[in-house]
């Protein structure tokens, strides 16, 4: 699709009449990232999105960020009922409880693997050898909604305890953060160096 008020090309996912999506497609989604609480952070956001639009989260993601502490694991993993009742009541939110429980569940299986591997960052991105996968697709119904690669993430995640992490979920996520970049090769977010 191309805006014509900037003529640049972007994937055809991008509604280009909500600046949300467009800032979201052309700031962060497909850039490599190393920061441990984004992480933490996208991979929740990425399992509130099940069943909804992206929109709906991106909408939603200054409330998340406020209502779970910044995604500030440590603090997280202290929620007691009374907390878990206000933001069950917290319209800024997707007010499903087992997302919510899964939040707090993710928040204790992410800290575990924080001590393990050094880092969350250094946890996730060893399933893609520490750099992001290029794909070369000319058209959005070519891009998959989950791999091998996203299936093996989704299997250990599960194994350590994370809930809400689905191989579409996981794909998602990958691409969100830039493990994997699916901009087509038509965007103008794709490496020009690959192109």
């Amino acid at each position: 699709m191309t805006d014509t008020s900037q003529s640049l090309t972007r994937c055809g996912w991008v509604a280009l009449d909500e600046p949300l999506y467009v800032a979201y497609h052309d700031n962060e989604w497909g850039k490599p990232v190393h920061d441990d609480r984004h992480l933490f952070e996208m991979l929740n956001l990425e399992g509130a999105q099940a069943g909804l639009s992206w929109i709906t989260i991106l909408r939603k993601r200054e409330a998340y960020r406020v209502a779970f502490d910044h995604f500030d694991a440590e603090t997280i993993v202290g929620y007691d009922e009374e907390q878990i009742a206000t933001l069950l009541a917290n319209p800024g939110i997707v007010r499903n409880r087992l997302k919510i429980n899964a939040v707090i569940t993710n928040a204790r299986a992410y800290l575990k693997v924080r001590d393990e591997f050094g880092s969350f960052d250094a946890y996730l991105w060893r399933f893609v050898d520490g750099a992001p996968l290029l794909n070369r697709w000319t058209k959005l119904s070519e891009v998959p909604a989950e791999t091998q690669l996203s299936r093996a993430l989704s299997r250990d995640l599960l194994r350590r305890g994370f809930k809400f992490v689905g191989p579409t979920i996981c794909y998602a996520f990958m691409q969100a953060v830039g493990m994997v970049n699916d901009h087509t090769t038509d965007c103008f977010c794709y490496p020009p160096a690959a192109g």
